[in-house]
This record gives C-alpha cells, sequence and structure tokens, in this order.
C-alpha cells in the first residue's frame, strides 16, 4: 500500500513513534476493520494523522487488502468511481455508464474483503460521501473504509445523517501537549535524544506548537545547522538561526 516511511520531509534517521494518538488510531483501525465498518480520523494538518493510519494499516498487511485513495479536489460520485477503478487494479475501460459501473465496483468488492484509506477526505462532498455509503451498504461488498481529514472532513460527514450514522468510531487527532513533546521528541530523531528538555521547549513554544509537521521541519533545518556548524548538540542559538528559516 505504503512506503516503509511516511515523513513529510526526508528526513534521515527519523522514527516513527508511538504516541498516545497513534496507539489509539491502531486500536481504533484494527476494531473498525474487524467489523467491516467505516470510521473518521479527523484533524487538524500536521498532527500525523496521515503518518499515523499509514503505519496501522501496513501492519495489517499482508493479510489486509489495503487500498488508498486521495482527493486533491471535490470529486463528483463519478470521479469516485474512476478512482475506485484505478485503485482496485480493475482491467480494460471504465464503463460509461453509471449503473454498468456500480455493477462491475460491486461485483469487484464483493470478491474478497478490502479495506480502502480515504485520504484527505475534507475536500468530499455530501454527494462522493454517499456514493461510499452506497457501496459500503451493499450487503455483498465486505468494505472497511478509514476516512482521514481534516475538520471539514468532519463537518461534512456530520452534516449527513444517512453517513454519519453508520460511522462506527470518530478519532479526533490534536496537537502534542508539552508533556507528550518531552517524552516523544527525544524519540523522533537523535539530534533531539541528548537534547536540553529546555531547549526542546524552547523550540516547541517558539516554532513547532505540538505539530508533528512543524517538529519535521524545523528537525531538518536543525541538522543542517549542526552539520554546517560542526557543533555536538541543540542549542538555542541554532534553533533561533532555524527558526529564521520558517514562516
Amino acid at each position: 500500500m505504503t512506503a516503509a516511511t511516511y515523513q513529510y520531509v526526508d528526513l534521515p534517521d527519523a522514527s516513527v513513534v508511538t504516541t498516545r494518538a497513534l496507539l489509539t488510531a491502531r486500536e481504533n483501525i484494527g476494531d473498525t476493520v474487524a467489523a467491516r465498518a467505516m470510521m473518521c480520523i479527523h484533524g487538524g494538518a500536521g498532527f500525523g494523522k496521515t503518518l499515523a493510519v499509514n503505519t496501522c494499516l501496513r501492519e495489517l498487511e499482508p493479510g489486509e487488502d489495503v487500498r488508498k485513495i486521495t482527493f486533491r479536489a471535490r470529486p463528483t460520485a463519478r470521479a469516485v468511481r474512476y478512482e475506485l477503478f484505478t485503485a482496485l487494479d480493475l482491467a480494460g475501460e471504465p464503463p460509461r455508464h453509471p449503473s454498468e459501473f456500480d455493477r462491475l465496483l460491486k461485483t469487484a468488492l464483493a470478491e474478497r474483503p478490502r479495506t480502502f484509506l480515504v485520504d484527505e477526505a475534507q475536500w468530499l462532498n455530501g454527494e462522493a460521501f454517499e456514493y461510499f455509503r452506497y457501496l459500503w451498504d451493499e450487503p455483498s461488498t465486505q468494505l472497511a473504509i478509514i476516512f482521514v481529514g481534516g475538520e471539514g472532513c468532519h463537518t461534512v460527514l456530520r452534516r449527513e445523517p444517512m453517513l454519519s450514522s453508520r460511522i462506527f468510531i470518530w478519532q479526533h487527532f490534536t496537537r502534542l501537549t508539552p508533556s507528550e513533546v518531552l517524552d516523544v521528541i527525544p524519540l523522533f530523531h537523535p539530534i533531539w535524544a541528548d537534547a536540553d528538555p529546555e531547549d526542546i521547549a524552547f523550540a516547541d513554544s517558539h516554532a513547532a506548537h505540538g505539530n508533528f509537521r512543524a517538529w519535521a521541519q524545523l528537525t531538518a533545518h536543525t541538522r543542517t545547522a549542526l552539520a554546517r556548524t560542526g557543533r555536538p548538540r541543540v542549542d538555542q542559538e541554532l534553533l533561533r538561526w532555524a527558526f529564521s528559516r520558517l514562516a
């Protein structure tokens, strides 16, 4: 389904850290897949949703057939059909007529259990969400669906009673708390392993703000500063230089 690493930037030596949110996601995803249900993971940008879900779903492979779909614009039901056709690696040309297309997808989805990871689900509108519900409701399909997206995903889903009432589990990702930062960041990358906790807290309060994507950016710039200066460990002067590269 995915590569072995899912970092926002190419960051040598970075590790996937087992946060409380990731542990919760692992349990929730396992229960959702076992129940052949639907769940929604939502939260702000950069909070680690996609990384956590990719990590957890990868642990289910190869026993589970996981297919990833990502949307970058507001898709129609027709566009969802074509994305599913591609994700399922179906042979031949996509059918032209919606009813024929629907029969083809239902037949393919009835072959064996599958899990769909629908990433960037905040781009989905009611029509697109409804189409996923339509396929999931078909008795012959053996489908689990993990919707992952920003807060807009949660908002749209909640507006669709027919779908939101079928969501098995909701999970909200939030920022790392200051205490979580001090526990997690030294495990995230070696440059933080021997850093003074005060410097880690300084970096979080001035730049990263509990956002994992921001920590990845900051780590990349701080790693560059260490290489260029030859300094053995992080200090606040280096961090201020790294801050200057961030918006």
